[in-house]
C-alpha cells in the first residue's frame, strides 16, 4: 500500500504549518485581536471570536490568524512523526531526491546516538536564530531581561519544564525546540517499533489528564508546553504513518469539511479543545491531496524554508511591529511577510554551509 503522503505533499503541508505559525505570531500580538486557546482554555477567547465572526470587521482575517494560526504546531508535530515512522521504521521506499536517484531508510543505531543526532540537529537551527535575535533584542526597543538559567534552558532545550514558562522562553516561539526534542526521546524510548496499542494508551493517557486541572490554570499552561501536550498530534502521524490508507478524492473533500466543521465547533469547549489538534491534521492531509499543482508548488517551497522561516521571524516580528502598533495594520504585516521570507531564504542558504551532524 502506497503511503498516505507524498514528499511534496508533505512538503506543501509544512508550508501551510509555517504560514500559520509565522503569522499568528505577528497577529496576536497586535491590540483589540482576539487571542488564542493554545496553552490555557478561555472561554472569553471562544466569545471573542464568534463575535468578530458574528460583527466582522476589517480586521477578521488578522482575528482568524490570531485564534487559529497556531495550530501549525500540532501539523509539524504530526509531520514530524510521520516521517520517522518512514525514516526509522518502514522497509527500503524510494524518495526522489531531484536528482534521478532515490534515498532509502536509515536503520536506528542505539537510543543515545539517536537523541544525541537530534538535540544536534535542533541545536544547529537553534542557535542561529538565537544568536541574532538577541543582537536585534538588545538593539530595539523593550529587550528581554534574560538570566543566567533561562538562556542555559534555552540552549540546552530543557526550558520548557522550568517555572513560568510564558516569562522565560524568549522568543516565545523557540518553545517547540525543547517539546521536539522532548518527542524524539520518547519515541525512542518508548514508541519506536512498538504495538499500535501503546501509542494510542500514550495519546489517551495525555489528552484524560488535562480534564482534571483548571481549563485557566498555570498547571495545564506549564503542562501543554510539554511533550504531553503534543501526544495527540505526534501520535496520530505515528499511526497514519504505519497504516497508510487510499482517500479518493471525494472522500478527502467530505473529511476536509468535517474537520473544518469540527475544528470551530469543538473549540467552543474544553474536552472537544484537547480534540481539536488531530481535527487541524486531519483538515491539511486532506486539503493537500485535493490541492492542484500551481498551489502545491508555492506550498512546497514554503515548507522548504520552513525551519529557516521559523527561527527567524521572530528577529522580523520584533523590529517591525511597532508599525502595526502604530496602527498601519496591513502595512505593517505586509512588511513582516516579505521580509520574513526574504531573511529566511537567507538562513536557509547559511543552513546548507554548516555541517550536518553524523549518526
Amino acid at each position: 500500500m502506497t503511503n498516505l503522503l507524498n514528499r511534496q505533499q508533505c512538503q506543501a503541508l509544512r508550508g501551510i504549518a509555517i504560514i500559520g505559525i509565522f503569522l499568528h505570531n505577528y497577529c496576536h500580538w497586535l491590540k483589540g485581536i482576539v487571542r488564542e486557546n493554545e496553552y490555557q482554555f478561555f472561554q472569553r477567547n471562544v466569545a471573542g471570536l464568534d463575535g468578530v465572526l458574528f460583527h466582522p470587521d476589517w480586521n477578521l482575517p488578522i482575528h482568524l490568524l490570531s485564534f487559529f494560526g497556531h495550530y501549525g504546531v500540532p501539523l509539524f508535530l504530526f509531520l514530524s512523526a510521520y516521517g520517522l515512522v518512514l525514516k526509522y521504521e518502514s522497509r527500503p521506499y524510494p524518495l526522489s531526491n531531484g536528482n534521478g536517484t532515490d534515498k532509502f531508510w536509515t536503520p536506528l543505531k542505539g537510543s543515545w546516538r539517536f537523541i544525541r543526532y537530534h538535540f544536534l540537529k535542533l541545536f544547529k537551527m537553534m542557535v542561529v536564530g538565537y544568536v541574532a535575535f538577541v543582537l536585534i533584542d538588545f538593539i530595539t526597543p523593550h529587550h528581554h531581561h534574560y538570566q543566567l538559567l533561562d538562556i542555559v534552558g534555552q540552549l540546552l532545550m530543557f526550558n520548557n519544564v522550568m517555572p513560568d514558562p510564558d516569562h522565560i522562553i524568549w522568543p516565545g516561539p523557540y518553545w517547540f525546540f525543547g517539546l521536539m526534542l522532548q518527542l524524539y526521546i520518547v519515541y525512542r524510548l518508548l514508541l519506536y517499533r512498538r504495538h499500535w496499542g501503546v501509542t494510542v494508551a500514550l495519546m489517551v493517557v495525555c489528552t484524560l489528564i488535562p480534564l482534571f486541572m483548571a481549563p485557566e490554570g498555570e498547571a495545564l499552561n506549564r503542562y501543554r508546553y510539554n511533550f504531553m501536550g503534543g501526544m495527540l498530534p505526534f501520535g496520530f502521524g505515528l499511526l497514519c504513518a504505519r497504516f497508510p490508507m487510499y482517500l479518493k478524492k471525494t472522500y478527502c473533500w467530505l473529511f476536509a469539511l468535517l474537520s473544518a466543521m469540527l475544528i470551530y465547533n469543538e473549540s467552543h469547549d474544553f474536552l472537544g479543545w484537547l480534540l481539536v489538534p488531530v481535527f487541524v491534521c486531519s483538515l491539511g492531509v486532506t486539503i493537500v491531496k485535493v490541492m492542484p499543482q500551481w498551489l502545491l508548488r508555492p506550498l512546497e517551497w514554503m515548507g522548504g524554508i520552513s525551519a529557516a522561516l521559523f527561527v527567524c521571524h521572530p528577529i522580523t516580528r520584533k523590529i517591525l511591529i511597532p508599525l502595526s502598533h502604530g496602527g498601519d495594520v496591513y502595512a505593517g504585516l505586509l512588511l513582516y511577510v516579505v521580509a520574513s521570507i526574504c531573511v529566511a531564504w537567507l538562513f536557509s542558504e547559511l543552513f546548507k554551509r554548516i555541517p550536518n551532524p553524523k549518526y
